[in-house]
């Protein structure tokens, strides 16, 4: 039987706290009883290597916050096929057993307990003199994926991670045991373990034509993002930068617009065949969301055939991103409005399936819900597997947009403006586009506001956009009065809901953990 160990790595672990909770209906049972333990598994570099791509790799997976970002914002309302799901989050009816919430904190914890087992059974193993750099390598790529999870944790369920001494997360750095009742710790502590990860991340990881493993360009982008929610600007930008100008990799562009067998006329049925083929499109920007073209994405977890990871567009979609395809969310009305206000915006094609209803008069609609259907095709999935996509976790647009926002907290207005224009330009199908003179620094974060809404839709970046920029934006939550069957709601600037609700699992197994303020 011992032949067959290397082919899941799930370790059983029922552990005191929630957040370390995992079921030996997880594993896989590849072994005689009693036979899979961490002393079989982690005897070489090789078993190392399978257990991080089987099982850490494996939990990286921020579904849950992308599906709770833009239901809880003003991304998506409910679909003419809708049953309901999600109605209370849309409507800010957050509890401490709200689903999405205890799945997003309960995933990275998964992740985070998996990287602790990799690092203490990683102990046991003396590499051989040509296995050092392979087995540091591995080391690097996990304790980066731990830092990853951290970030995630930290933006959601700290008040506010520009201030070090605020209540974080708990820290774990170890395997708990069944007796282990960690605490929140402040958000300084959390902080010294992710730049630790990610300094070590740096030192051994090198550049990497695979956007699905971690390299350094994925250790430069989360560090741009996380100095970024920190507010520490000048480091934001200097990392933004690195990925823009040592990746290797450009801004995809909105063109070509049409090819030989498409015709001319965008939006016929000749063109649509062409453009919204899964097999692959002629446009660059529409492959890059099929999976058939990298373009520039610089990170992503791959989701391929009928595996076990879950298909990130069934959350909208039931079964395919079109009309027929049982919609149960669409585009929030004023979402949709910007991306079909700009002549040439190639997001209004490649996000919007054409088989929507726009309904012209949805203002007076008595019925906007079944009237104005507006499809969400950002997800179109893959060939033979329709609402199964790549999860896209860093793109050159976002560096783009964090080296903007950082200059212009910076005060260097008119360098945030050329970084936006630049996104702009490579989005527009004509060629052209238009970013105003910043008049201040407001003025310049609103703008930057807008553009993250229209590019990241549905990345998992609108919630967390309004909870840190928002205030010093001078904007705020924007649904549309027909986003809903009640009268429509916007969560206030500052609510404590912009900070989620510590599951009640994890606090009624582990009483030492603090709730966040207003729940």
């Amino acid at each position: 039987m011992k032949k067959n160990i290397i082919k899941s790595f799930v370790l059983c672990a029922l552990l005191g706290s929630a957040s370390f909770m995992t079921s030996c209906n997880d594993a896989i049972d590849i072994v005689q009883e009693g036979e899979l333990n961490e002393a079989v598994i982690f005897t070489s570099v090789s078993n190392l290597q399978k257990y991080l791509d089987g099982d850490v790799y494996s939990s990286a997976d921020p579904s849950n916050e992308i599906y709770l970002s833009a239901v809880i914002s003003d991304e998506v309302k409910p679909g003419y096929r809708s049953g309901g799901q999600e109605y209370g989050l849309h409507r800010f009816f957050l509890s401490s057993n709200e689903e999405y919430t205890q799945n997003t904190w309960l995933q990275h914890y998964k992740l985070i307990n998996r990287v602790n087992r990799l690092l203490q059974g990683a102990e046991k193993i003396t590499p051989a003199a040509n296995e050092v750099e392979k087995y540091n390598q591995i080391l690097a790529e996990a304790r980066a994926l731990r830092a990853w999870s951290y970030v995630q944790l930290s933006v959601y369920f700290s008040t506010d991670m520009k201030d070090a001494n605020a209540l974080g997360v708990i820290l774990s750095t170890d395997v708990p045991t069944t007796q282990t009742k960690l605490p929140r710790v402040k958000n300084a502590e959390i902080f010294a373990l992710i730049e630790s990860d990610l300094a070590f991340a740096a030192s051994n990881l090198g550049a990497g034509a695979d956007q699905f493993k971690v390299n350094i360009d994925f250790v430069n982008a989360l560090n741009a993002r996380y100095n970024l929610y920190r507010g520490n600007y000048e480091l934001a930008k200097t990392y933004a930068n690195k990925v823009i100008n040592e990746s290797g990799l450009e801004l995809t562009v909105a063109n070509p617009i049409s090819n030989e067998a498409s015709g001319e006329e965008i939006g016929t049925e000749a063109w649509n065949a062409e453009f919204y083929k899964t097999a692959g499109s002629f446009n660059a920007y529409r492959n890059m969301w099929n999976d058939t073209n990298r373009g520039e994405i610089v990170s992503a977890f791959q989701r391929v055939g009928a595996g076990p990871t879950g298909n990130i567009g069934s959350y909208f979609n039931t079964n395919s991103s079109n009309y027929s395809g049982v919609p149960m969310w669409v585009w929030g009305r004023n979402l949709f409005n910007l991306l079909n206000e700009t002549e040439g915006d190639i997001r209004r094609l490649s996000y919007v399936d054409p088989t929507a209803l726009i309904d012209e008069n949805y203002e007076t609609s008595s019925s906007p819900l079944n009237t104005d259907v507006l499809v969400i095709d950002k997800y179109p999935g893959k060939v033979s597997f329709s609402t199964k996509n790549d999860i896209k976790v860093f793109r050159l647009s976002e560096m783009y947009f964090i080296a903007a926002e950082a200059e212009a907290r910076l005060g260097n207005l008119a360098k945030a403006n050329e970084l936006v224009q630049a996104v702009r330009v490579a989005r527009n199908y004509l060629g052209t586009a238009t970013t105003p003179t910043y008049a201040g620094t407001q003025a310049a974060l609103a703008d930057i506001l807008k553009e993250r809404r229209l590019e990241l839709a549905l990345e998992g970046h609108r919630f967390i956009d309004l909870k840190r920029l928002a205030v010093d934006a001078g904007v705020s939550m924007d649904r549309n009065a027909t986003d809903d069957i009640v009268e429509v709601q916007n969560l206030e600037n500052g609510s404590y809901k912009y900070t989620l609700p510590i599951p009640l699992a994890e606090i009624s197994a582990n009483p030492t953990v603090e709730q966040n303020p207003g729940y």
